[in-house]
């Protein structure tokens, strides 16, 4: 079968004109020899006939998919059906092995048009639900009224669950159908990812970041080299990291270089946890070996876990969960790894004078664990009744911001979210830095308008991304019992940090 042949990833791509969508193919065409052709996006389709002739000819090796989708099931092609189904037909002949007919197309059709289409060409099936996942099983049993080739149901993540939902239906119906299963969407990654192991004949990526066919769409770059999903198995294990927002969360690159590196049969997700309880159901179900937990569910995520280390227990706040073979959670706290590793390199913590800036889950991770080693602790957070708490807990001591001008520290810590989205923000003024040093947990920017204002006063600065590779090693170790490439993942996250800086600084020139 046609199926059987295809690689899992299908690039999809759509270009203003004839010549540039067929040059955006030739260019994939090495290393990416599975295509679909969006044909609804050019304004005259037709006049592209030629050239994929032409190309289909020439590349005999590439597999190509002919779409035309009407603007009533989410595409851009305004013309009649009659026309779609023509133009369909017409790709076909001119080289394409697939075309895409949406179910509410084939509905409007006769029988013997759709026929003689399957005749030319593999006919993909195909529905879109842009609102949610629901209803799969009677949307197949609708769609298998008519002959296809493949049967494609995508539906929208609007939780991680759909992809659960997604997922399970795949694994139902394999056997019966030829399908390709995925969810739409940010929280969709999953679907994409890790669909062909239960059952999707193949997936969709996008060309580059800016150029998505569909919402969430992930590059076939990534899918190939971070995701590996040539290499995804029904043996692979699942970890990721779980917050909102997750985004821009780097943990996914440096996390699955380090899978990759110790030739660990893994993969590494960023999962946009809007509650826990959906969470947890994706981490029972999926089921998920391993969780980086992040912003806003360190804290709220405790009363979920069989059993934790003393020291979590004592900080109140989990950054890493593994899930046993039994399927019970266990939670530990890795924050300390990267506040006390980067700062035992240059100092020697005892008795050192250290200020910490907030008293959310960071902060209490830092206090603890800087406690442990001896340091003298003080606490200054915008809620002072939050700074008095945890001082009380750690038995260590708040000051007020007027303070500051009379005291000075060997260490000065940010343990807030300031400067992380607003990267001219600075939790301090450049009056009240006086310490030797200033660690910035804000990891991107690389460097911080904190650290800036630390480098104006003299002080040695300690960038955000060392604690996040800290922890984020301490967390791999936990997970895989492997030790961690260290310096590999330092060096992706440095790569990372500075392209997204190069990115910045450019939109900011275009917008200027």
């Amino acid at each position: 079968m046609l199926h059987l042949r295809l690689p899992r990833v299908c690039v999809a791509i759509a270009a203003p004109d004839a010549n540039e969508l067929l040059e955006k193919a030739d260019a994939l065409a090495r290393d990416n020899p599975f295509v679909e052709l969006r044909l609804d996006y050019l304004p005259k389709p037709g006049l592209a006939l030629g050239r994929i002739r032409y190309f289909a000819e020439s590349h005999p090796h590439v597999a190509l998919i002919a779409t035309c989708r009407r603007v009533a099931s989410g595409g851009k092609f305004r013309g009649p059906i009659s026309s779609q189904m023509e133009l369909l037909g017409k790709a076909a002949d001119a080289g394409c092995q697939l075309v895409d007919v949406e179910i509410q197309t084939a509905a409007r059709v006769k029988a013997a048009q759709l026929e003689k289409l399957r005749g030319k060409a593999a006919v993909v099936l195909s529905f879109h639900d842009f609102r949610g996942t629901q209803n799969l099983d009677e949307t197949l049993k609708k769609m298998a009224v008519y002959p296809a080739d493949f049967y494609k149901i995508v539906g929208t993540a609007t939780s991680l669950s759909d992809n659960v939902t997604m997922m399970k239906f795949l694994e139902r119906h394999q056997d019966s159908h030829a399908l390709i299963g995925l969810c739409m969407g940010e929280q969709g990654i999953m679907s994409r990812v890790l669909g062909a192991r239960v059952g999707s004949a193949f997936t969709f990526a996008a060309l580059t970041a800016d150029q998505k066919t569909a919402p969430g769409q992930v590059t076939a770059h990534e899918l190939r080299t971070t995701y590996r999903i040539d290499q995804v198995d029904a043996a692979t294990k699942v970890y990721g990291v779980a917050g909102d927002p997750i985004e821009h969360s780097l943990s996914p690159a440096i996390m699955n270089a380090a899978l990759r590196r110790e030739n660990v049969n893994g993969v590494f997700l960023a999962l946009h946890a809007k509650s826990l309880k959906d969470l947890l159901t994706c981490v029972k179900e999926i089921p998920i070996h391993g969780l980086a937990i992040t912003m806003p569910h360190k804290e709220a995520i405790l009363p979920y876990l069989d059993n934790t280390d003393p020291f979590t227990a004592k900080i109140g706040a989990c950054n890493t969960v593994v899930r046993s073979v039994d399927g019970k959670l266990y939670g530990f706290n890795t924050d300390t790894s990267g506040v006390v590793r980067p700062l035992e390199q240059r100092i020697s913590l005892q008795d050192s004078r250290i200020l910490v800036l907030g008293a959310g889950g960071a902060a209490r991770a830092a206090v603890f664990g800087l406690k442990e080693r001896g340091a003298q602790i003080s606490i200054l957070n915008r809620s002072l009744a939050a700074a008095q708490k945890l001082a009380r807990q750690a038995r260590v001591r708040t000051i007020k911001r007027p303070d500051l001008k009379k005291l000075e520290f060997d260490v000065i810590i940010n343990a807030t979210p300031v400067g992380m989205v607003n990267t001219r923000e600075s939790p301090l003024t450049t009056e009240e830095i006086k310490a030797k040093y200033v660690f910035d947990m804000v990891y991107d920017p690389a460097e911080t308008r904190l650290l800036k204002l630390a480098k104006e006063r003299g002080c040695e600065v300690i960038a955000g991304s060392e604690m996040f590779v800290h922890q984020a090693a301490r967390q791999f170790e936990i997970w895989t019992g492997k030790p961690a490439p260290r310096e590999d993942m330092l060096r992706i996250v440095t790569q990372a940090l500075a392209q997204r800086a190069a990115a910045r600084n450019g939109k900011l020139r275009s917008d200027q």
